[in-house]
């Protein structure tokens, strides 16, 4: 594949902290915007963990099953050993999002500090995330993309931005719920904070504005860039690739260059009118021409969903990981 040459392009690589992997300091919380969630267990001791699911930058994630109820949950561990200013920066997120309730949305149930090292409960969706997934019924993948766009519509509604959807932050469980995961990335916006500037997310679903900060006059509208990353996810899984002309795995400036200077990916003309305008809405490169999360709720290609979407068909291969030793009691 020809490399893409960008010799005027200024796309220094983000600078992130991997021994952090936390968000960035978060507005103070309201005492009466929510009430906390009761808690899923009493204690640490009482999770046992079953197995490793998942791992990345910014912890490892673990199956685990509550004693007491038999009920499974999943758990992720923070990477590090982090100061007191950062728990706390991190408690105060938890029980933000302890507050969010919404059934496309995976639910955090409560967060446990030890020695430093920060223990996250969530909901256990055991039929694992979309990442690979095909799905070329364009009805199954209304049904899906409907399902994403009201949790993005509930957060998008609470000034939340992901900042990092992406089909493995997609997860499905039995029920054939879609459930947007992986929060350890978002913020909240409060109206006179600074556009989101930090350098979390995956580049390959980065809208252009974030990546080159030129554009747009260095402006940043995260719920716009949510809005992009669904296009591009979505486009992934009614082709079965990548939708640009490079590889998700490839080097950061190809990526960058990809993104940032060729005209968004479109749809297929094989596909129907309606799909196609939906692309279009979401992978516009001038930001405030993209549709948000509630207007595309009332796109004709979501209201033509009539169904839930094919489960087996719709979930790539199960990968199975090594299983993880039990933590000491």
């Amino acid at each position: 594949m020809r490399r893409i040459k960008c010799p005027e392009l200024n796309l220094p690589p983000p600078q992130r902290n991997v021994a952090l992997a936390v968000p960035l300091p978060l507005p103070p919380s309201s005492s009466s915007s929510s009430a906390p969630a009761s808690s899923a267990t009493k204690s640490l001791s009482e999770l046992e963990r079953v197995n490793r699911i998942g791992s990345g930058a910014g912890g490892t994630v673990y199956k685990v099953i509550h004693r007491p109820t038999s009920r499974l949950f999943a758990l992720k561990v923070i990477y590090g050993t982090h100061d007191d200013s950062v728990r706390r920066q991190i408690s105060r997120e938890i029980e933000i999002l302890r507050s969010v309730d919404h059934p496309n949305l995976v639910k955090c149930h409560d967060m446990f500090d030890l020695s430093g090292e920060v223990h996250v409960l969530l909901e256990f969706m055991d039929k694992g995330s979309l990442e690979g997934a095909h799905v070329s019924q364009e009805d199954e993948l209304a049904h899906l993309s409907r399902q994403i766009l009201s949790g993005l519509a509930y957060l998008h509604g609470r000034k939340i931005v992901h900042r990092d959807i992406k089909p493995s932050n997609l997860l499905v469980n039995s029920a054939k719920n879609v459930k947007i995961a992986d929060f350890g990335v978002s913020r909240i916006l409060a109206q006179t904070m600074d556009p989101c500037k930090s350098s979390v997310g995956t580049v390959a679903y980065m809208s252009p504005e974030r990546i080159n900060t030129d554009l747009n006059e260095g402006g940043y509208d995260g719920c716009a860039g949510d809005i992009w990353s669904l296009g591009v996810s979505v486009l992934e899984f009614y082709l079965g690739r990548f939708p640009f002309a490079v590889s998700k795995e490839s080097e950061w400036a190809s990526l960058a260059c990809a993104i940032s200077i060729s005209s968004p990916p479109e749809a297929p003309a094989t596909a129907s009118e309606e799909f196609r305008h939906f692309i279009s809405c979401c992978l516009q490169s001038d930001p405030p021409k993209r549709w948000s999360a509630q207007q595309l709720l009332q796109h004709p290609f979501v209201l033509k969903s009539t169904g839930g979407p094919n489960l087996p068909q719709m979930l790539p291969p199960h990968r199975r990981l090594p299983s993880s030793s039990p933590p000491a009691s």
